[in-house]
C-alpha cells in the first residue's frame, strides 16, 4: 500500500477513488463491446454503468449504516462521506436494483441485460479491490506468517498492529479470484445459454469466492461461526444454483 497523500492544489485525490475510476472505465469499455455484440446500442453502456455505480454506492452505504448503526450514530459524517465504509453486498443489491430500473426504462430484458453486465461488473470489482489494497481501507485479513503477508502502516482506516506483525492481503486474494471469474464468464458469454445463466453463475462464483476468503478476514461472526458476508454468500450461491438447476430442468423437459 502507499500513503494517501495525493493532492491537486488543496483538493485531496484519494487512491481509492482513482482505482474506482479505473474500474469504471474498464467495465464501461467491456460493457460497450458486449452491448454491441448483442445488437444493443453501445452508447447505452456508459449510462448503464452510471446507474449501476450510483445504485451500488447508495446500496453499499445503506448496508454499512445498517451493519454499523452504533458507529453511524456516533459519527454519521465519517461513515457516509469518507472513503471507507463500502460493503460488497450492499453495492451488489443497490446496483442490481438500479440496473433493473435502467433496463425497464429502456425496454430491455432484465436477465439478458444482467448477463451482459455481470462479467463487466466482475472486472470492475477485481480492479476496485486494488483501491482497497493501496489505500488500506480496513478489509485486510487475520495475522499470518506466510511469506506474502503484508503490513498497512499508511491505512486510511487505521493500522493498529505492532511492528513485525503481518496480515493476509485479502484485497489481493479477492482481486485474483474476481479476475479469474471475469475471464471465465467472459469466455462463456456466447455459449447460447438461456438468458440469466451468466448472471446466475456470477452469483454462484462470486459468492463462493467471498465465502472462502472471508475465513481469513477480520469480520465478526453472526451465526454458526459465519460472518454476515458469508451468510449472504450462501444465500446468493443457493439462489444462483437453484436458478441454474431450474434452467437445466426446463431444457430437459422441453427436449
Amino acid at each position: 500500500m502507499i500513503p494517501d497523500v495525493l493532492h491537486i492544489g488543496p483538493i485531496p485525490i484519494h487512491v481509492f477513488g482513482i482505482m474506482l475510476a479505473v474500474a469504471f472505465f474498464a467495465a464501461g469499455s467491456a460493457l460497450g463491446r458486449e452491448f454491441a455484440r448483442r445488437g444493443l446500442e453501445p452508447e447505452l453502456a456508459s449510462s448503464a454503468l452510471v446507474w449501476a455505480a450510483v445504485g451500488g454506492v447508495v446500496g453499499a452505504r445503506l448496508w454499512t449504516i445498517v451493519e454499523e448503526f452504533d458507529a453511524f450514530l456516533a459519527d454519521p459524517v465519517k461513515l457516509v462521506v469518507t472513503g471507507g465504509g463500502f460493503t460488497f453486498y450492499g453495492g451488489l443489491l443497490g446496483g442490481t436494483l438500479a440496473m433493473a430500473a435502467f433496463f425497464r426504462r429502456h425496454g430491455l430484458s432484465f436477465l439478458a441485460g444482467a448477463d451482459a453486465t455481470a462479467p463487466t461488473v466482475m472486472l470492475g470489482q477485481a480492479i476496485g479491490r486494488w483501491g482497497c489494497q493501496l489505500s488500506g481501507d480496513g478489509d485486510w485479513g487475520t495475522e499470518t506468517t506466510l511469506p506474502w503477508g503484508m503490513r498497512y502502516p499508511y491505512a486510511v482506516v487505521g493500522w493498529d498492529k505492532p511492528p513485525g506483525v503481518y496480515v493476509h492481503p485479502t484485497p489481493i486474494y479477492e482481486s485474483l479470484a474476481y479476475f479469474a471469474i471475469f475471464f471465465w464468464l467472459w469466455a462463456h458469454r456466447d455459449r447460447g445459454w438461456p438468458d440469466g445463466s451468466i448472471f446466475w453463475w456470477y452469483l454462484v462464483l462470486s459468492g463462493a469466492a467471498r465465502f472462502v476468503i472471508e475465513f481469513v478476514r477480520v469480520n465478526p461472526t453472526v451465526v454458526w461461526g459465519l460472518s454476515s458476508a458469508q451468510v449472504t454468500s450462501v444465500v446468493l450461491i443457493v439462489v444462483g444454483g437453484a436458478m441454474l438447476v431450474g434452467q437445466r430442468g426446463w431444457r430437459t423437459v422441453a427436449a
